[in-house]
Order: C-alpha cells, then structure tokens, then sequence
C-alpha cells in the first residue's frame, strides 16, 4: 500500500475522531522501524504477530529529559532476554496495545525498541493524561520496573537513523494526516452550523447567514489552504514511497522536505480551521451542547507534536544552502 493511502486513511478516521486517528501513528512507525532495521527472522516473527492483529503502542518519549532525544530508560543483558529499567510520558496507545515498544538504550548509549507484552510483570501504564486535547489517545506515564524482554524482541532502532532512511518521514507524514482530518472535520462543522443554524449578521443586507459575503469568502480560503496541504499530504506520502523503494540520501531527503512542508501547511489549517469554526458560526456555537470546542482543542494539542518553527528552518537550509534535514523521528 503506497503511504499517500495510507495517510488519507489516517486522515478519513482523524476527521471522525482525532484521537483514534493518533493512536495508529507509533504502530505504523515501528512497523516501518522493523522493516528498516531487522533482519529476516526478526521481521518474519514481528511482521506475523502484526498480521494476526497484535497492535504495538509506544514507550518513546520522556518527560523530564531536556530534549526529546534524551533518554534514561536502559537495558542490561541477561542471556536470552534484557531487562529494562525506566519511566515514559506521552505514551500514545500503550493502554490498549498487545506489545509496548520501549526505546531504551544500551551500554553504548544506542537507542533500541525493547518490545514488552503489556502484561509483562513490572509494567504499568497508567492513565493519567490529562491534556485538554486528543483525550483518548491515552498518552499517560509508562513505568518499567525490571521488565524482561526476549532479545527476539530486540530491535536496533538506532539503525534505522545511522544512515538515510524513511523512517523519520513515515512518523511525520501520520501527523500530518491527523490534523488534516481535524481541519477537515472543522470546516465541516462550520458548513453545517452555518446552514443550519447561524443568524444572518445585522448590517449584512441578507436573510441568510450562508450568503454573508465575509463567510462566503472565509469558508472558500480554509477549502483553499485545507486543499493544498492535502495536495501536499498526498505527495508526501508517494515521496516515501519512493525512498522506501530506494534510500539514498537524496530521495530520503525529498521525503523528509515534503512532509515538513505538509506539516506546516496542516498545523496551520488546523489551527485556523477550528478558531474560525465559531468566529463564522456565531456565539451559539459555543454551547457545551454541541461539543464543537473539541476540534479546536485537539487541534491545538496535536499540532504541538514537534514545533513547525523548525520545519521553516529546514526547508530554508535545504533550499538555500542544500543541506539535508538531520535523521531523527521528528524530521
């Protein structure tokens, strides 16, 4: 399946419930991450529980580390298994999964996904995230206490970013899709109340709130930049196609500029969508009965996955001085 389907899937379930959409995105990139960085036998034993419908969450981030690539969780050897020791923040997923991925490091400071049951002794997912958005992806504490992990359960993810891979691109391009399909579902919104339900304004002139010109032109500027960053989205995801067929430094590095500029166009769009949702709509829009706040505060919460400030930064350094974006999960 090329990755631009796979988006606009993400993309029709995000429109319908964000936080749903949200909760396949580290699945997916793991299953990316087997596939970049296992061998064969590796592959042919996850890639079969994936298959039967084994769902991985994650253990990725930490959350008093001063950067995101800065972590304390580690493994020690113990024969046929590791044990990993730890705490996780953001765990999207990991409540309802089967096996949780842990990025843990080992004596030489390499990143690897130590894959846990969830039932495993010494691992707790609690559900503490308390975020006024994206509420039920679940994204609370993961706490590793002595977990055993079979080393087929081992996979050296650090791999995946030691040389130019597509991996990085397939985390992003599902955050892109996410809040496309916010958006998407805020200007639905919008259509909806006002054809329904909004007051024409006073000074208007006309019967309808529909024919207010200033909404007329609203609503055909968010269609407009919703368009180009699916338009974007789309080319993304055939962009990772192709360095996923072929990784060199340079398809690689197109997929990664292309899904930074899908980033920036969908955060924004998100973002503008779900504030104009009740500027255009009217002050009855914002009734707790309609429930139209969560667009906005999903939108407001996702979009903060990685700052768009650097995508900018990114695309500058590309374009100007041709130099690639740097190898990690959030490029």
């Amino acid at each position: 399946m090329s990755y631009a389907t796979l988006a606009k899937v993400i993309e029709i379930i995000s429109a319908a419930d964000s936080s749903i959409g949200q909760i396949a995105q580290n699945h997916l990139g793991v299953v990316a991450a087997i596939r970049t960085v296992s061998d064969k036998d590796q592959q042919k034993l996850l890639f079969a529980e994936v298959l039967e419908g084994t769902r991985f969450g994650n253990a990725f981030s930490e959350f008093g580390s001063k950067r995101a690539a800065d972590f304390q969780t580690k493994f020690t050897d113990a024969g046929d298994h590791v044990i990993v020791n730890g705490q996780k923040f953001y765990s999207s997923g990991a409540l309802l999964a089967h096996l949780v991925p842990i990025v843990a490091l080992d004596d030489e400071g390499r990143a690897w996904y130590a894959i846990a049951d969830r039932g495993a002794p010494g691992l707790t997912v609690i559900d503490d995230w308390s975020s006024f958005g994206q509420r039920t992806t679940l994204s609370g504490t993961v706490i590793i206490d002595n977990v055993k992990v079979p080393k087929t359960h081992l996979v050296p993810g650090y791999k995946g970013y030691d040389k130019p891979t597509a991996d990085g691109a397939i985390f992003q391009i599902i955050q892109v899709a996410v809040d496309t399909g916010i958006a998407q579902a805020a200007i639905d919104e919008t259509v909806q109340f006002v054809r329904t339900k909004s007051r024409a304004w006073i000074d208007s002139g006309v019967d309808n709130a529909w024919d207010d010109p200033y909404t007329i032109q609203a609503i055909g500027d968010l269609t407009l930049r919703l368009h180009a960053a699916q338009a974007l989205l789309e080319k993304a995801g055939h962009a990772i196609d192709r360095a996923v067929a072929e990784p060199t430094a340079e398809t690689v590095a197109h997929a990664q500029i292309v899904t930074a500029q899908a980033k920036i166009l969908s955060t924004e769009i998100a973002i503008a969508a779900t504030n104009r949702l009740f500027e255009l709509a009217g002050t009855r829009s914002t009734l707790a009965e309609h429930n139209l706040d969560r667009h906005w505060r999903n939108a407001r919460t996702h979009t903060l996955h990685d700052p768009v400030r650097w995508k900018y930064a990114i695309l500058g350094k590309y374009f100007l001085n041709g130099e690639n974006p740097p190898l990690h999960a959030w490029s």
